[in-house]
């Protein structure tokens, strides 16, 4: 497992493709954070990291489809996949190899975000940031970005089309993470109905870790959702 993942990892970085989005991911949060006005921190005044953990999940529904979409798709395109298949690595290896590769890939996006927290507290003249908060933001960040992981590889396990896979694993994070709340929004659905198909979202449960109160039960859904995934991908390359 940890040999399918640090070759997923490598295979990243080996072309263009990794460190231009990288690069491309650190560019747009930086000009949303510190120069555009509309979203700039410099601008509200005052020391807080809210703006990026609002805008980083919507650029993660994008970047991590980016990572995810080759995992199995150009697999089956190449054909090797059929080598993977006669060869003594379990399914269930190769699936979690793939997904804590693209998982450190993730990693690698969100640790040099760390410098916009320091950026923001050296720049506070009084207080600073409200670290438990912040600590919680990041890790409900991580978790969003392992869900959409595991939703990218479970796509990817569909077709030998990559595109196909980018675009339905975008569509898909999407939709679990704005559109339950969209739904719950519907004046057919207010009151307690609609709290509880909100509750089945991701938004609702990262807003509740970013918080900085880290609850048993938003993690046994990150988890859950996870694992989901991860089962779905087993039994598509089983059967493929």
């Amino acid at each position: 497992m940890l040999n399918i993942g640090l070759k997923e990892w490598k295979q990243f970085f080996t072309s263009q493709t990794g460190y231009i989005a990288l690069c491309l991911f650190l560019l747009l949060m930086g000009l949303l954070l510190f120069v555009f006005p509309d979203t700039s921190i410099l601008v509200m005044g005052y020391a807080t990291l809210a703006g990026f953990f609002n805008l980083a999940p919507w650029l993660l529904i994008f970047m991590v489809p980016t990572i995810t979409m080759r995992s199995f798709s150009e697999e089956y395109k190449s054909g090797t996949f059929e080598l993977l298949k006669t060869s003594p690595i379990r399914p269930a290896v190769l699936v979690w190899g793939k997904y804590f590769g693209a998982l450190l890939v993730v990693l690698c996006l969100l640790l040099p975000t760390l410098l916009y927290g320091v950026a923001v507290e050296s720049l506070s003249a009084v207080g600073g940031i409200d670290m438990g908060a912040t600590a919680g933001s990041y890790l409900g960040l991580f978790l969003l970005g392992s869900v959409f992981v595991a939703i990218g590889i479970c796509v990817s396990s569909f077709t030998n089309n990559i595109v196909v896979a980018f675009i339905g694993a975008a569509f898909v994070c999407y939709l679990l993470f704005a559109g339950f709340e969209a739904v719950s929004k519907l004046s057919l659905f207010q009151g307690k109905i609609g709290y509880y198909i909100e509750l089945l979202g991701l938004k609702f449960h990262y807003r509740s870790i970013s918080r900085g109160v880290i609850r048993t039960d938003d993690l046994i859904y990150f988890i859950a959702v996870i694992a989901s995934c991860l089962q779905i991908t087993k039994q598509n390359i089983i059967k493929y």
